[in-house]
């Protein structure tokens, strides 16, 4: 059973910075693709960041330039440094994991709150 547990959610003010983890555990196909997306009241998912086990990246436009994807495949873990937040960046981020040629997997989600 794959798991996924994220951390690293909170409050901060505009201009501030945020760092989320998550960490798989269960049976896991070593090439997958990790990431980041993020669900605001009233709005649909969309995608924050995904990143390769082999390292390749792509972000969200609203994102670019202000986040960073990385990730440390001998922990099944991805992480999101946040930085230059801003108010309209306050939704619920999830873990998103898709092993190759496996069903895809989601964290129950964190809140990141951003205050002006």
């Amino acid at each position: 059973q794959v798991q996924l547990v994220e951390s690293g959610g909170g409050l901060v003010q505009a201009g501030g910075s945020l760092r989320l983890s998550c960490v798989a555990t269960g049976s896991i196909f070593s090439s997958n693709n990790m990431g980041w997306y993020r669900q605001a009241p009233g709005m649909q998912r969309e995608l924050v960041a995904l990143i390769t086990s082999g390292g390749s990246a792509i972000y969200g436009d609203s994102v670019k330039g202000r986040f960073t994807i990385s990730r440390a495949n001998a922990k099944n873990t991805v992480y999101l440094q946040m930085n230059s937040l801003k108010p309209e960046d306050t939704a619920v981020y999830y873990c998103y994991l898709k092993p190759y040629r496996q069903d895809d997997y989601w964290g129950q989600g964190t809140q990141v709150t951003v205050s002006s």
